[in-house]
């Protein structure tokens, strides 16, 4: 279950710093509103999460999953660019997520 609820609290935070880039510096009401909603949910369900995770690994695995996640976002809706070195940095990225959630005892209390 806890993971699940990361997974949601990845969601929101990706929602929220999509929003973010469409809020255009908080010009625009209702991005600006949701990137407030979401990073709310998002923090509130990855501070439940903690209650069964260390937090560094809690955190790597949403700081992780929501930079791969806003990458792909940012080259689909927003037009942007990723070079040759961005994409290994976000394979190594994912690489290292597989790593913690395959071999590290420590993932869970």
């Amino acid at each position: 279950m806890p993971y699940l609820v990361l997974i949601f609290a990845v969601i929101a935070e990706t929602i929220g710093t999509s929003a973010l880039q469409a809020s255009h510096q908080f010009t625009r009401l209702w991005p600006s509103v949701t990137v407030v909603v979401a990073y709310g949910i998002s923090f509130a369900l990855l501070a439940w999460v903690l209650k069964f995770m260390p937090v560094g690994i809690a955190y790597a695995l949403w700081s992780g999953l929501g930079i791969v996640f806003i990458a792909i976002i940012g080259f689909t809706v927003f037009g942007q660019k990723l070079d040759v070195p961005a994409v290994i940095g976000l394979t190594l990225i994912v690489a290292g997520i597989a790593v913690i959630n395959l071999f590290s005892a420590t993932s869970t209390h």
